[in-house]
């Protein structure tokens, strides 16, 4: 049974668009959201008391569910590696600041992980099934897994699925000195990351929601037709070969292969191992020269996909040369060689 993408909202540091131009790091190795004016799809009055991420999963949210004409949804499902840690950096600061004295909850209510799907489940009035997912860089995986599972089972029509993470301040200057992101930062558009020979990457953030349902929209059949993980797998070439070859499909049936490859030389010869000998005349493109690292990126790879399958204009350049309206859209990405992950997404 299919699941087809009904409407979508993202939040990201680049949207395909013929004016809006590459994203670029700025004096340090991360790329930030562009975010919309919130005013304009939450109550003021309920955004003073969001945080960043909230507010971002929220919108997106709520986007997703005017691009799909649905009211009120069936489900709320959501993904998330790092949660609010805004909100626990407050509330641990006022700990200290204020000698743990007078503390107001609101900080630590909302620290938690499953606040963005409360928050838009209590603004909805939703009281239907509502579920997130922490399960490191497999999040997203997981809760499209659910979200699929959820819908193949009957008894509902539709499914709002999120996936949210933000890169805080304190949470970036932490990371950066495990080593994980680049130490120095060219200016402009940040390049193709199979060209940049050198440890580290680029650190990214997102908020992107689908509304999900076993039936057809009236505008385009984009379907999810599978999402499988491996943890720490080796070679991956059998499981690739495998996941297809349940679909009934080769590797030169996919028209596009949309890989995680960051310029980070520690770990991307993991992709050109895998992909040697079976995605050699395939067009491929490094979704995260788009968006960055972070662990739900796979969540935008996944709405880039929908897009091109759509056939909506991409900017001159951007795509690999002489590509096709593809067929099948093949999503591979790992986390650090750890989490691996593949998501077909199809025009049915």
């Amino acid at each position: 049974m299919h699941t087809f993408i009904h409407g979508t909202g993202v939040i990201a540091p680049y949207l395909p668009g013929k004016d809006n131009p590459l994203p670029a790091p700025d004096s340090q190795p991360r790329l930030r959201c562009i975010e919309p004016d919130y005013k304009q799809l939450i109550d003021t009055r309920l955004l003073r008391r969001m945080s960043r991420v909230v507010r971002m999963g929220t919108a997106a949210a709520l986007t997703s569910m005017k691009d799909a004409c649905v009211e009120m949804p069936e489900a709320i499902i959501t993904a998330t590696a790092y949660g609010c840690t805004e909100d626990t950096e407050t509330f641990l600061t006022k700990m200290i600041v204020q000698n743990e004295q007078m503390l107001t909850p609101t900080a630590f209510i909302q620290s938690t992980h499953n606040t963005i799907a409360g928050q838009i489940a209590l603004m909805l009035k939703c009281h239907a099934y509502n579920n997130t997912f922490t399960h490191r860089a497999f999040s997203f995986e997981h809760a499209l897994l659910d979200a699929m599972l959820l819908l193949q089972e009957g008894e509902i029509s539709n499914v709002i699925l999120g996936a949210v993470d933000e890169m805080q301040d304190t949470r970036f200057k932490i990371l950066e000195r495990f080593g994980l992101y680049k130490r120095a930062v060219q200016q402009g558009p940040w390049g193709d990351p199979a060209q940049r020979d050198s440890p580290g990457t680029i650190a990214g953030e997102g908020a992107t929601f689908f509304v999900l349902s076993t039936s057809p929209p009236a505008a385009s059949n984009i379907c999810i037709k599978d999402v499988r993980t491996f943890f720490k797998p080796g070679d991956m070439q059998p499981n690739i070969l495998a996941f297809l070859a349940e679909h009934h499909l080769k590797p030169s049936d996919i028209g596009l292969l949309l890989w995680g490859k960051n310029g980070d030389a520690r770990y991307d010869g993991v992709y050109d191992e895998t992909a040697r000998g079976l995605f050699d005349t395939n067009p491929v493109f490094s979704f995260k020269r788009l968006c960055g690292e972070y662990p739900v990126a796979t969540a935008y790879a996944t709405w880039l996909a929908a897009f091109i399958l759509q056939g909506r204009e991409m900017p001159a350049g951007l795509l690999p040369a002489g590509l096709q309206a593809p067929g099948h859209v093949l999503i591979y990405n790992h986390f650090y060689n750890i989490h691996h992950s593949l998501i077909l997404l199809s025009a049915c």
